[in-house]
Order: C-alpha cells, then sequence, then structure tokens
C-alpha cells in the first residue's frame, strides 16, 4: 500500500472513529436491565453517562437526567472524562489531518511539514483510540462487578426465606458502539503513522568530487601530484596524463651531437 493511499484509509477510518465515539456517548443504552428471570416485565430500564430512562410496556419512554455530579460514582465521571478528551483530541487530529493530505496543497508547505502533520495526527488518533477503549472497558467492569455483586445478594436472602426483587444491569448497546469506535480510531492513527514514513523525503548522500580544468603546466594522475620546486626544469615541472608513454619524473631527452652521428 502506498503511503497516499495509507494516510487517505487511516483519515477516513479515523473520521468513522470519531463519529462512533460521539454516537456512543450521547446513547442511553451503556447499560440495560437484565430481564433473565426477572418477575417484572412491564418496565424496561437502562441508563447511559448522562441520563437514566424507563420504557413500559405501553411504548411511553421516560429519561431523567442526573441532576448532580458530585454525587455520581467516581467511576461514572471517569468515564465521561475519557469519552470527551477521545473526542477532543480526535477533532483536534482531524483538523490537522486535512491540511496534511498529501492530496491538498495549501500554498508551499513541503512533503517534510506534510509528514511531521501526519504524524502528529496520527498520535493523536492513537491516544484518542485507547482513551475510548479505556473509557467504556471501565465501565464494563463496574457494570461485572455490580451484576455479581447483586446475583450474591439475591441468592442470600433468597436463602434467608426473603426474596426480594433487585434490578440488575447488563451490557447496553452503546458499550459495543465504543469498543468499535476506539478500535478503528486507533486502526486509523497507526496508518497515518505508517503513512508518515512513505511522506518524508529520503535525504540522498553523494560524494563530492573536485574537477579542475588543466592548464599547460597541470595534469592529473590517479596517484596525486608532485610539487615542483624553483631549482626543477620547466619540462620536470610540467605533468602529463596517464595514456602517455613518459612519466612525471622522467625528464625529456635532449638531442646531442652523437644523435647526428
Amino acid at each position: 500500500m502506498s503511503s497516499t493511499r495509507c494516510q487517505v484509509v487511516g483519515f477516513l477510518l479515523s473520521i468513522l472513529g470519531l463519529a462512533g465515539c460521539i454516537v456512543a456517548t450521547e446513547m442511553d443504552m451503556w447499560s440495560t436491565q437484565d430481564l433473565y428471570d426477572s418477575p417484572v416485565t412491564a418496565v424496561f430500564q437502562y441508563e447511559g453517562l448522562w441520563r437514566s430512562c424507563v420504557q413500559q410496556s405501553s411504548g411511553f419512554t421516560e429519561c431523567r437526567p442526573y441532576l448532580t455530579i458530585l454525587g455520581l460514582p467516581a467511576m461514572l465521571q471517569a468515564v465521561r472524562a475519557l469519552m470527551i478528551v477521545g473526542i477532543v483530541l480526535s477533532v483536534i487530529g482531524l483538523l490537522v489531518a486535512v491540511f496534511a493530505l498529501k492530496c491538498i496543497r495549501i500554498g508551499n508547505m513541503d512533503d517534510s511539514a506534510k509528514a511531521k502533520m501526519t504524524l502528529t495526527s496520527g498520535i493523536m488518533f492513537i491516544i484518542a483510540g485507547l482513551c475510548a477503549i479505556a473509557g467504556v472497558s471501565v465501565f464494563a467492569n463496574m457494570l461485572v462487578t455490580n451484576f455479581w455483586m447483586s446475583t450474591a445478594s439475591m441468592y442470600t436472602s433468597m436463602g434467608g426465606m426473603v426474596q426480594t426483587v433487585q434490578t440488575r444491569y447488563t451490557f447496553g448497546a452503546a458499550l459495543f458502539v465504543g469498543w468499535v469506535a476506539g478500535g478503528l480510531t486507533l486502526i486509523g492513527g497507526v496508518l497515518m503513522c505508517i503513512a508518515c514514513r512513505g511522506l518524508a523525503p529520503e535525504e540522498t548522500n553523494y560524494k563530492a568530487v573536485s574537477y579542475h580544468a588543466s592548464g599547460h603546466n597541470v595534469a592529473y594522475r590517479p596517484g596525486g601530484f608532485k610539487a615542483s620546486t624553483g631549482f626543477e626544469s620547466n619540462t620536470r615541472n610540467k605533468k602529463i596524463y596517464d595514456g602517455g608513454a613518459r612519466t612525471e619524473d622522467e625528464g625529456q631527452s635532449h638531442p646531442s651531437k652523437y644523435d647526428y652521428v
């Protein structure tokens, strides 16, 4: 998968995760009444993060918001905080990711800046997904604990010949929506972080080689070149190329009187 496609897929998954987190936070069915072995079925109760509702068999539903903050359980307030933090981080990461998309060109923004913005949005999506998953899991753990405590107390009362009807709550639809939304946000953030590596420009190092134009008295040799002194002849100061028949240390042969004999 190319970096651009990975970035777009992560962006779309993060949008779906953000929408799911908002829907799950607003839903009222975080906990629903357990109807197993319940003698009363005319009333169905369910609760959310912000209000509790009662649905009658006639179809009439009445919801009542929580009118207190300090009177609520600490775990419920922690779940509220985690879901709100996850939504806020997702919104900020979404705004950053929009400007980081490679298919959108804004001003003179280069690829390195887009890569950094993609990485930033990916980290925000990952944290937001973890917050959503943690909030839903904390609420689910609270439900499981209360369910088994209610079950134990109910059977204890029945053993003492005192039968009481207690309302037990089980998982609601909002928990599953929150888990899926947190997972989508987390996967989208991971894909954005992976796409960051492909968007960053690769740094290539080239070996610098300097070339100098050869003059009258300068030529190149693989073994380096020898510095000349003022006491040597002009012929010995001249540097010749490798393909020549003479070397640098060999002087030119001067004609003598015996050459003409």
